[in-house]
């Protein structure tokens, strides 16, 4: 990391836009006493898979030689990597599945179920890929925690789409509460790491003096919370706020979340 690393932004937000619609499903689909539709039609499950597949494509440019990506599946046993792939592989199955199987109006419980539990390991495989030792920041549960947020955020987001105005409020609800969590965990954050060693300290102090830190607080947290308490609803610009917010804060997270080896010969 420590470079802005574009295809990674692109697939890790999308990715993790497109679990987050499949957990909002599910819960849409046990919300109600009598199940209820789970999306709106094919069209809700064919803008996951889509979202999936353009951020998928976006991480091959990550790559050096492309055609040997399937050679990231060859170290499940010990790489969470692979693990990612493979989930990740999974859950877009699934979603292809969803789309040519489920009809117009309704949709299988156990296969929603299925695809948003696949799509959350998916998710936790992603956040311990980039949880290594050399960067003490995130040598922890917090990769794992910023993405299932960015789910949270996106999911009920996007599905908005795909739900009338009058039947938002499950929503909203969702939404406003992941904005506040995601508001509080990205400012106390940087203070976390400012009482660490030196080498979170110097995250931390990257982060505070980062003009992308600060956009993101009021562009993406300040203005939802604020639409969402004045409206009541999720309009239909938001998301597209909320979209470039979560790609701002990701490019934080790769650009400026200091390696250990920044600090060679320097003191602790």
């Amino acid at each position: 990391m420590n470079g802005m690393e574009l295809p990674l932004v692109f697939f890790t937000v999308l990715g993790q836009a497109a679990v987050g619609m499949t957990l909002i499903a599910a819960m849409r689909r046990h919300a109600t006493d009598s199940g209820g539709p789970v999306f709106a039609g094919r069209n809700e499950w064919l803008t996951a898979l889509i979202i999936l597949g353009v951020g998928m494509a976006a991480s091959l440019f990550h790559l050096g030689h492309p055609t040997g990506s399937p050679r990231t599946l060859v170290h499940l046993s010990t790489s969470w990597l692979s693990r990612e792939v493979l989930m990740l592989g999974l859950f877009g199955v699934l979603l292809v599945i969803g789309f040519l199987t489920v009809p117009q109006t309704s949709g299988s419980s156990v296969l929603i179920t299925l695809t948003a539990l696949v799509g959350l390991a998916g998710l936790i495989a992603s956040g311990l890929t980039y949880a290594p030792p050399s960067f003490p920041a995130l040598n922890n549960g917090v990769p794992v925690l910023l993405f299932l947020l960015t789910a949270l955020i996106m999911g009920p987001a996007v599905c908005s789409y795909f739900t009338s105005e009058d039947t938002q409020a499950l929503l909203t609800g969702i939404l406003g509460t992941a904005l506040i969590l995601g508001l509080v965990m990205n400012l106390i954050l940087p203070s976390v790491w400012m009482s660490g060693g030196r080498v979170m300290q110097m995250t931390g102090a990257a982060h505070y003096g980062s003009a992308l830190y600060w956009i993101r607080l009021g562009g993406e947290f300040g203005v939802g919370l604020a639409v969402i308490a004045a409206t009541r609803r999720i309009p239909v610009w938001l998301p597209v706020v909320l979209l470039a917010g979560e790609i701002l804060g990701r490019i934080l997270f790769f650009s400026k979340v200091v390696h250990t080896a920044t600090n060679i010969g320097g003191l602790y």
